[in-house]
């Protein structure tokens, strides 16, 4: 028997939600999002839990096409300029700089 304590429900809920938006599941933790709330876990613990899941979702999403776009090279063509406000919630991410992580666009460490 192990006798290590056992983390906490609300942290394991927290944890699962996390997960399952980062992973993009197609669940996207409704069920934990509703067991944080009947736990009583303030509001802005859970939705600091969604931005940085969010945040470290679309952060490896941008890694991702960053790479495929250099190893692709000249296969893609230039893109063109848009002519739409850029959103203030864009994240460019640049994959060769040594950074661990980015804060969130309202501050957040992800680290």
């Amino acid at each position: 028997m192990n006798d290590e304590p056992q983390l906490h429900t609300s942290i394991v809920s927290m944890i699962s939600l996390a997960a399952g938006i980062a992973a993009k599941h197609p669940d996207m933790g409704l069920c934990q999002l509703e067991r944080l709330r009947d736990m009583n876990v303030p509001e802005h613990q859970i939705q600091a839990v969604i931005e940085i899941a969010r945040h470290i979702r679309d952060e490896a999403s941008e890694k991702l096409d960053h790479a495929f776009d250099k190893k692709a090279g000249d296969v893609l063509p230039e893109p063109k300029p848009k002519n739409e406000p850029k959103n203030l919630l864009d994240i460019s991410i640049e994959s060769d700089a040594d950074v661990c992580c980015t804060p969130t666009a309202s501050g957040q460490s992800c680290c």
